[in-house]
């Protein structure tokens, strides 16, 4: 009996869990390869050349590019949607700590602001706001969180 009661308390745990996941992702991109509701809004953001929108989801590392060290420095690398648009990740490492176990092939889960461009588009603010004038973002890589 208390082996029935426990996993009825896993059960409803994990529903639980799912129903208040944050709403970027969809349950899909849990269990999944189904297109998530975020990429259906950064799809269509990309499509109506829109800006300065807060966005969240989720894709797979399919390159890694220089760090950029002019200004603020930042670390770069282009992930691919489940939908197949890709998008830059422009992370601030002079903010939030550089992912430095990043590899091709690793997933990841990303909130910050996305900025229209012609190949997709970039998500930048992926990082805190020291002054608070700023909605804050993260990166979440094998379940760390950097911000």
């Amino acid at each position: 009996m208390k082996k029935l009661l426990l996993i009825f308390i896993v059960v409803i745990a994990v529903y639980g869990f799912l129903e208040k996941a944050p709403k970027f992702f969809s349950k899909g991109t849990f269990f999944g390869s189904e297109i998530s509701t975020s990429d259906l809004s950064i799809e269509k953001a990309f499509k109506n050349n829109q800006s300065d929108i807060q966005v969240g989801g989720s894709g797979e590392v399919v390159k890694i590019l220089p760090d950029d060290t002019k200004g603020s420095r930042h670390q770069k690398f282009i992930i691919e949607l489940n939908s197949g648009q890709t998008l830059l990740i422009a992370h601030n490492i002079d903010i939030a700590p550089r992912i430095s176990t990043l590899n091709v092939g690793d997933h990841i889960n990303f909130y910050g602001e996305y900025e229209w461009n012609s190949k997709g588009g970039v998500v930048h603010w992926t990082h805190h706001d020291p002054s608070g004038r700023h909605e804050g973002g993260w990166l979440n890589h094998d379940g760390k969180i950097y911000q």
